[in-house]
């Protein structure tokens, strides 16, 4: 809706992950180098953990564009919470491999048999696994036995482990100590910087034809900064949500007036409350709240692209009216007082 207004390509901040966006802030920038840095060794795992929306899926879909012309066979598993057995069916399905009415040993040979012949083409098998924090330590194991194929001294497949920060402490857990030997390198996504925030904003504008229509004021960037601590998915929220102002509103200049305009409006539409301080939520509480309050805006972002569907028919019915009004009125006989 607000495109056209601002004369943009497309929207710039959608939820969904499009690698062509993708921003390399420093933490962005090394965590690409760690699975850049696996995918050279070839064996083993790289786990990346991050905040909720910090942009690891970003990452896998960018290392996923990346890799479209090199010699690696990748697949993506993203429902994590799987016992053992559902745990090799998936990724056998991943794979694209047929896996309905085959018992567990069955499976494993035939997985088996599909990365052996993947390599003998003188490609690489790459299976990446998001939310690796709701693993069950028989589903890792499950995972771990899969690192244990080989051809000529070498592992047939590689695993990258994406997760929230609280894998990094399952990590530490007694029954993940034979997966952790085999972790190669482990890195931690943060939240960008202010400079970063500013930066991020702007190349994402720049990639849909931004000619700095809507203006932005230093004072914008720094209230959306705050707000969202420079989380890039908080950051797409609320940023889109503020060109739909301007849009509504016809303005040209956003400034901190109209970034707390559009942080009020989400504070009465999503339940954001603070525990008291003396109360201090545990990890887990911290990104269950955190879980629901995302899936809440990508609800939004959807009524809000209905209300862009409704609207736009409104207005094309208007036009229709407006014209059929103009053509009866220019008909002869018809007083044009």
């Amino acid at each position: 809706m607000y495109e056209s207004f601002y004369q943009l390509r497309a929207k710039p901040f959608a939820l969904n992950p499009d690698p062509r966006f993708f921003f390399g802030s420093k933490g962005h920038k090394r965590a690409v180098a760690y699975l850049e840095y696996g995918l050279s060794l070839g064996e083993g795992f790289i786990v990346i953990t991050g905040e909720i929306g910090a942009g690891k899926t970003m990452l896998v879909r960018y290392l996923f564009k990346k890799l479209e012309h090199e010699n690696v066979v990748a697949a993506q598993l993203v429902s994590t919470q799987l016992d053992a057995d559902d745990m090799l069916r998936a990724v056998t399905a991943a794979f694209g491999l047929e896996q309905e009415g085959l018992n567990k040993a069955s499976l494993l040979k035939k997985l088996e048999s599909y990365l052996l012949s993947i390599v003998k083409q003188g490609k690489r098998p790459l299976l990446v696994v998001d939310e690796a924090q709701n693993l069950s330590p028989r589903a890792v194991e499950e995972l771990r036995m899969l690192s244990n194929f080989q051809h000529a001294e070498k592992p047939l497949l590689q695993s990258f482990l994406l997760g929230q920060p609280e894998f990094r402490i399952t990590l530490q857990s007694e029954e993940m100590q034979q997966l952790k030997q085999r972790v190669i390198a482990s890195y931690h996504l943060g939240a960008m910087d202010m400079s970063e925030t500013r930066a991020y904003i702007q190349h994402r504008l720049d990639m849909v034809g931004w000619k700095n229509d809507p203006t932005i004021s230093d004072e914008a960037y720094q209230r959306i900064y705050e707000f969202t601590g420079g989380i890039p998915r908080k950051i797409n929220m609320l940023c889109d949500r503020l060109l739909l102002l301007g849009f509504l509103s016809e303005k040209h200049d956003f400034g901190h007036a109209e970034v707390q305009e559009v942080i009020d409006d989400l504070g009465q539409e999503v339940a954001y409350s603070s525990a008291p301080s003396s109360v201090k939520p545990g990890l887990a509480q911290q990104h269950a709240a955190a879980a629901e309050v995302e899936i809440t805006l990508i609800g939004l972002e959807e009524k809000v692209a209905g209300m862009e569907r409704t609207l736009n028919r409104v207005l094309a019915m208007m036009r229709k009216l407006l014209h059929a009004m103009d053509q009866d009125q220019t008909k002869p006989g018809k007083s044009h007082a």
